[in-house]
Parts: C-alpha cells; structure tokens; sequence
C-alpha cells in the first residue's frame, strides 16, 4: 500500500501552474510548473545512459512551455548578442526530400530564418519555439534572463509528471497525436503537415501532461545540463531530450520521457530549443 500511495502522491498531487510567473529579471514573462521535493522513479531498466533509479528532488520551478522567438527577441534586442548561427553560418536545416537523418547547411539560416531565408522567417511564428540556436545561445540567454537550464533528471522528473512509464500516459504511442507536434510520415521523402504543422507549432497547441507541461514530447529538442555515462572525457557533446517536429516512429522516436539525444557543443538545427528552469 505505501508503494501505492507514493505513486499516486506523485502522480496526482497537484502542481502549481504560477500563472503570473514573471521573471524578475529583465522583465520576461514565462508561466512555471512547480515540481514538489521528493523521490522520483527514472530510468528504464537495461538502459545504460538512463538506467531505472530513484532520485531526490529538493524541487524546483520549470517552464510550462518552451521558449519562444518573442521571448529570445526581447535578449537580442536588449544586448545586441549574435548568435552561433549567424557568425558560423552552419545552421543546420530540414526540406522535405532529403532522406532519413540528412540535414542541409544553410548560411542564411538563424533563429529569425530557422530554415534559410528562401524558407520564410518568424513574423508570424513569434509564439512558436526559437530554434536554430546554440547551446551556448541557450546559456547566453539563462544568464541575461536570471533562469538556467533543466538537468537531465529535471527534465525527465516533469516530463513523467509521477509516471514509472515510457510515456506520462503509459507505454503504448498511439495518444501520442494528442499530445505532440511529431512527424507523421513513413519517412521524410515527402511534406508532412498531419497535424496542421510541418515544422514547428506554436507552444502549448497541444495538450499538456498532468502537471500542466506544454509540448514536452514533439516540437523541438531542449537542450538540458547533465552528461551521461558514456560521454568521453574532454567531450563537446551536450544533451537534449523530448524529441522534435522532425522525429517519427521510424526514425528517432525520442518523443519519451527515457531516451536522451546528443548534439555537438556549436551545432545549430532547426528542431532544436529550450525551456528554463528559475534559478
């Protein structure tokens, strides 16, 4: 019974959504979940870079959305930063055609042209997540704003919202639809706009877990703090978890709340985001 009644403490207790959650710092306005301190279950057994274990909390205060390009305009136009994209011009973009986990550079692509000027910019998307930026944008813009970045464990101990399972539903995909901007198709040889989006959509347009996180599975990676235990010593390889827009069930399926994908320290692509966490 005392198992039990963990589970569903963790599970159904509510959590805070702190609708007024402004930031203190330079003004950006961000809606908070708060997680409770406790114990939570991660991990899947047999995985070695997320094994099944019990990690302490102390709590914290996460994002209920990922960041958006009206959000990281508001940096930008402050401080005048520049970011990875601009300066390497190695962005690294999505058109329907190219073949599973292929990628074009593009030089013109950044966060306001998240896949190339002739691909159309962000007027329109403003509440759409930024992507095409760095881990180093991501830190750049924490630093400004007084937030950080989740850790790995954070980030999964929200996603789960209580859950022991592969996904905060259960282990089965087929809801998946309800609660995630993911890609539908056999494969990415053609356009993919399912679900209304072939590429980003804007945050919260699809239902939130049980604790009131947005778009945690779909719609862009986000980058996290953390390393894994196969990580090199020295390595410029950093972490994202949640999967994207360009994920489907036949390739890169990491819209769960176990896998963990990797990404080189100065790479910029065009399903790549973040949310905060406060400070």
């Amino acid at each position: 019974m005392s198992g039990f009644l963990t589970y569903c403490l963790q599970r159904f207790t509510p959590v805070l959504l702190l609708l007024a959650g402004v930031n203190a710092v330079n003004g950006q306005s961000q809606r908070f979940v708060h997680v409770a301190a406790g114990d939570y279950s991660l991990g899947r057994k047999g995985y070695i870079n997320n094994p099944l274990r019990t990690v302490h909390t102390n709590g914290f205060d996460i994002a209920a959305t990922e960041l958006t390009n009206a959000d990281f305009e508001k940096f930008v136009q402050a401080t005048g930063y520049v970011t990875d994209a601009e300066r390497r011009k190695n962005a690294l973009v999505f058109i329907p055609g190219l073949r599973e986990f292929r990628w074009l550079e593009d030089s013109t692509a950044f966060w306001r042209y998240p896949n190339g000027i002739t691909r159309g910019g962000i007027a329109d998307k403003m509440d759409h997540p930024v992507t095409t930026i760095s881990y180093r944008d991501a830190i750049a813009y924490c630093d400004w704003a007084g937030v950080r970045l989740p850790t790995l464990d954070e980030w999964e101990i929200a996603s789960r919202a209580g859950a022991p399972t592969t996904y905060f539903w259960g282990n089965e995909m087929t809801p998946l639809s309800s609660y995630a901007n993911v890609w539908k198709g056999r494969d990415h040889l053609q356009a993919d706009s399912t679900d209304g989006y072939m590429y980003t959509s804007p945050v919260a347009s699809f239902k939130p877990n049980p604790w009131g996180m947005y778009d945690v599975y779909g719609n862009v990676f986000e980058y996290c703090e953390g390393r894994l235990p196969t990580d090199k010593a020295g390595s410029r390889v950093v972490h994202a978890r949640g999967g994207s827009w360009w994920c489907s069930k036949n390739a890169c399926s990491f819209f769960n709340s176990v896998d963990i994908g990797s990404v080189k320290r100065g790479a910029s692509f065009s399903n790549l985001g973040f949310r905060v966490v406060k400070k």
